[in-house]
């Protein structure tokens, strides 16, 4: 009996043994992640601010040759994001480009595209370019519903957007460009989802419009730990 007691308590130093080495191996680790951590958030925070400032930079450039070529566009030099009046584009509940729409074009696309794509900072991070429609929430004669009236100016909308991101490949932009202008052209119809509220209310005029939105890759801890 006493020589089982020993056995016994042999066991129990090499199952101590073990989970004291467990402990300090698992002690290592979390060190390593925490390190590793704080590492990767502070060159996170580092490069997402560099590439902030960078991509604003070229927007304002993009902002100052539109305003050189007497485009009435409104640029947010955050993000890039253009807002074109449907009044620039289409006809009253139109989507096919009107004569003056089509010539706006012919202005915009090549200072446009030729800028994004020739700005390092602006195209390596561009993920994809969205040629947006909305509408105003105005109703259409003989539909009943809230629903039905979302769904009609989706229609719109798409159709809008379309045909602008149709016109865009017309303009006489650099044609180098091309390739990446099919790879990352987005198309969409925003309905009346996202209007124009001043001092409270829906400014129908500003809601009607055509907007290009850069989507662009975000800067994430994968980036900097190299996964």
């Amino acid at each position: 009996m006493a020589m089982m007691a020993k056995k016994g308590g042999e066991g129990g130093e090499e199952e101590n043994i073990f989970w004291v080495t467990m402990s300090d191996l698992m002690l290592g680790l979390a060190c390593v992640f925490m390190t590793l951590f704080v590492l990767a958030m502070t060159g996170f925070t580092q490069t997402s601010i560099q590439q902030k400032q960078n991509q604003m930079k070229a927007v304002e450039e993009l902002a100052d040759k539109l305003k050189k070529a007497d485009i009435n566009a409104e640029v947010d030099k955050m993000t890039g994001d253009i807002k074109i009046s449907d009044l620039e584009l289409f006809d009253v509940n139109s989507w096919t480009l009107s004569k003056r729409g089509q010539d706006y074009l012919d202005k915009l696309v090549p200072i446009y595209v030729n800028t994004i794509f020739t700005k390092p900072e602006l195209d390596q991070n561009i993920a994809n370019i969205i040629v947006q429609g909305h509408t105003d929430s105005q109703s259409f004669a003989g539909l009943s519903t809230k629903d039905e009236q979302f769904v009609r100016n989706m229609e719109l909308s798409l159709k809008r957007a379309n045909s602008v991101a149709e016109y865009m490949f017309k303009t006489n932009f650099d044609k180098k460009h091309s390739e990446d202008l099919r790879q990352k052209l987005v198309v969409e119809g925003k309905s009346f989802s996202e209007p124009i509220m001043v001092n409270g209310k829906e400014d129908y005029a500003k809601s009607r419009r055509v907007e290009l939105k850069l989507k662009v890759n975000t800067w994430d801890i994968k980036n900097m730990l190299g996964f």
